[in-house]
């Protein structure tokens, strides 16, 4: 993920329920806006109320303004992305946002495609190490703990390379 500040990103609900799970939703701060699409909004606040209310973090609720690019609409068919997962897709492409997060692998594949820049909860966490919001050793305690503490599925072999690489 590009080090440089960024001014918004376009979140699905994965990236915020996790960081919110790991005490590190506040690593999305340095954004000027952070981007929830009415859908997830909902879900988010579904599953972690008061994760959307947290203090100097700017999140914006947004709606498409208008249907699916016909691409996105077929990317849609084939991946079998949810609701939340299309109108971030959308907003994305609508806003020409920052980065799209999401740690959804059908999610990554369509922004791929549509040329957004993708990355998850683990790239927010590697990113605050480079942007000096938490040291390699607060990192590598979340991350040890990330099985225990949050529902974000990740391969063992995946998470032990970011381990790896952290230590390094």
């Amino acid at each position: 993920m590009n080090d440089a500040p960024a001014t918004s990103v376009v979140c699905d609900a994965g990236p915020l329920i996790h960081l919110d799970q790991i005490d590190c939703l506040d690593l999305l701060a340095d954004f000027s806006r952070v981007i929830v699409p009415s859908v997830v909004w909902s879900e988010v606040d579904q599953h972690r109320p008061h994760a959307l209310r947290q203090s100097g973090v700017k999140f914006e609720r947004a709606k498409p303004s208008a249907g699916p690019s016909v691409e996105l609409a077929s990317l849609c068919r084939l991946l079998s992305l949810h609701a939340g997962e299309i109108q971030a897709l959308q907003i994305a492409q609508e806003f020409r946002a920052g980065p799209f997060l999401t740690d959804d692998t059908a999610a990554r594949l369509a922004a791929n495609q549509l040329k957004i820049s993708a990355h998850g909860t683990l790239g927010i966490l590697l990113r605050a190490i480079r942007r000096k919001q938490r040291t390699s050793e607060q990192i590598l305690e979340v991350l040890h703990a990330l099985p225990a503490r949050s529902t974000l599925h990740v391969k063992r072999e995946l998470l032990t390379e970011i381990i790896r690489q952290v230590e390094n």
